[in-house]
């Protein structure tokens, strides 16, 4: 491939379009190689859906029902991503402008509807138990999914630690939706994490790269009540 190259620098060398189809041929090469040699693919553009799985371990049953039947999906959009989890209780909904960094939380209970707002941030405060989250890879892996993934052990700046399974062969574009797993060397595809004395464990059922509607993304204009970051923390605003 090397000498089919320099053979075609030597033979058009003088003429100008030709340098440009030369420059254009070059990167193309470079960019399929890099491709190749990754063998990672971007996901611009598709659909991640999740099954629940709860270990209660306890005699806790009531808490553990309201997930029966729950279901999470992460629709991906360019840079925009929405995480949606359905469950016995209600819908809630993250959404995530990867352009502006802007979060909006849509939480629908029946007749209770609230959209929270917040800037990049609040975004990043709460999230902030993850920040500087140091993973340590095992070499132990699974199939999920159909792809291969590999175990890693997160530890938290608080000393709590949890598991989560990657694959390398995926990335996403906009990776905000999953804010504790975004400096893994891939795709999250199995993790776990705790709601009051609850195990909840997420894992990736099926990955489909179909075009996601753009009104996927549309935040409500009526029927929700709009409240701010810190009014949804439980805090008074100021003037």
């Amino acid at each position: 491939m090397a000498n089919l190259v320099r053979l075609f620098v030597t033979l058009n060398l003088k003429t100008g379009k030709m340098k440009n189809k030369i420059r254009i041929l070059t990167f193309s090469l470079a960019l399929a190689f890099s491709v190749n040699l990754s063998g990672q693919k971007r996901i611009t553009e598709g659909t991640i859906s999740y099954d629940i799985i709860v270990n209660t371990g306890d005699n806790k049953p009531s808490l553990a029902s309201m997930f029966d039947g729950a279901t999470s999906v992460v629709y991906l959009k360019r840079y925009m991503s929405r995480l949606e989890m359905v469950s016995s209780l209600g819908t809630q909904s993250t959404i995530v402008d990867g352009k502006t960094g802007n979060v909006t939380v849509l939480k629908e209970y029946g007749e209770q509807k609230y959209m929270i707002n917040m800037n990049p941030a609040e975004w990043k405060d709460a999230n902030k138990k993850y920040d500087g989250v140091v993973f340590t890879y095992s070499n132990e892996f699974k199939e999920i999914a159909g792809y291969q993934c590999q175990k890693a052990t997160g530890k938290l700046s608080d000393g709590t630690s949890f598991t989560v399974y990657f694959t390398k062969d995926l990335v996403a574009e906009n990776r905000d939706f999953e804010y504790a797993y975004k400096t893994l060397p891939g795709l999250a595809m199995e993790y776990e994490t705790t709601i009051g004395n609850l195990k909840v464990i997420y894992k990736v059922a099926k990955i489909s790269f179909n075009v996601v509607p753009l009104a996927k993304f549309e935040l409500p204009k009526s029927g929700f009540r709009v409240m701010t970051y810190e009014e949804s923390q439980g805090k008074k605003t100021t003037n």
